[in-house]
């Protein structure tokens, strides 16, 4: 029988007893878990595909030290399936990983009102998950080039030459390096979290995605700001969820003299005790400032979050305005002037 028949059917063979192998393993690992443990369940698809390459570089490999192939074929195939190997350790550690985060993130939740903590720890373990598979290719690319003999002996010139050679590199993954510097800086002082609402280059929104290099913020009118990670380390911006999501929104008014700041107080408490969107927290109503023809009115009102304050500050003017309609028709500013009538000649 040829050689090179017998190899492909040791090769065909490994791979069916690793299926077989692989098979056998998900099945009991499904029948253990009931219907109702799908978080668990979940866990197991996913590590499906680096548990079956694993089982097939395993039988592959004995089946090529069986096979009779000459030396350099040999080695040839048995340093393929090294390079596989390496791959799939990358792909195992990284499953691993979002396995290990994905029980770990199980107990917060960010889709209930007191989100803080939930969003703290979702944020830095995102950041730093970007971060250590960024680390995970970069070391794998380099163990993959160097089980190259030419690598290696270009790798051992490089070190003997590492003052120069690091100056450029460093200089040319410059950018890589601070953004990465700054996700792992952002994952540990977290100035920013998953669906804080931030004010950045003048447009609000919530931060929708943090990835290594770049942070998307959802603007309020669906639209999508990209911004360097790099950004919130060196500049300054608005987090108006930084240690709590309640905000005081403020709304102004300009009026006549004559009204009476009594009545506009009462009508503002008996409104927000009925209005859902107030959080029961702050409310005041205060004339801030006097000018020529008006007085300055601020009406301060609280609500859980940055959506909420802004359609109170709405609602809250639409209230004043049909108020001092029907009861102070001439509350709205006045110029007052003075017309002298001369008196007629008798």
């Amino acid at each position: 029988m040829m050689p090179w028949f017998i190899t492909l059917a040791l090769v065909i063979a490994a791979y069916l007893v690793a299926w077989m192998v692989h098979a056998a393993l998900y099945w009991i690992a499904m029948r253990l878990l009931s219907r109702r443990e799908e978080f668990w369940r979940a866990l197991v698809r996913q590590g499906t595909g680096p548990t079956r390459l694993t089982l097939t570089i395993i039988a592959m490999a004995f089946a090529v030290t069986i096979a009779p192939l000459s030396a350099q074929h040999e080695a040839l195939a048995l340093h393929a399936l090294l390079v596989v190997f390496v791959l799939c350790m990358i792909w195992v550690l990284r499953t691993a990983l979002d396995i290990w985060l994905s029980l770990y993130l199980r107990r917060y939740r960010v889709d209930v009102a007191d989100n803080l903590i939930a969003r703290k720890h979702v944020t830095q373990s995102r950041i730093l998950q970007r971060v250590v598979n960024i680390i995970l290719l970069i070391l794998g690319a380099g163990v993959i080039v160097m089980t190259f003999e030419g690598a290696r002996q270009f790798g051992v010139s490089l070190l003997a030459s590492a003052g120069a050679a690091g100056i450029v590199l460093g200089l040319a993954l410059q950018p890589i390096i601070r953004n990465l510097l700054a996700g792992i800086q952002l994952a540990l002082t977290q100035p920013i979290r998953i669906d804080d609402a931030v004010i950045v280059e003048g447009e609000w929104g919530n931060i929708e995605e943090i990835t290594a290099t770049y942070v998307v913020v959802r603007i309020w009118d669906k639209r999508r700001l990209v911004v360097p990670l790099i950004y919130f380390i060196e500049q300054p911006f608005q987090n108006w969820t930084r240690e709590d999501s309640t905000l005081i929104g403020t709304v102004m008014i300009y009026l006549d003299y004559t009204v009476p700041v009594g009545d506009i107080r009462r009508t503002v408490a008996a409104f927000l005790d009925e209005n859902p969107l107030w959080d029961r927290d702050v409310v005041a109503v205060q004339v801030t400032d006097f000018r020529e023809f008006v007085m300055e009115v601020r009406v301060l009102a609280s609500a859980s979050s940055a959506p909420n304050a802004f359609d109170l500050r709405c609602e809250l003017r639409e209230h004043l305005a049909t108020f001092l309609q029907e009861n102070y028709p001439r509350a709205l500013p006045r110029l007052r002037s003075t017309v002298d009538i001369p008196a007629h000649p008798e």
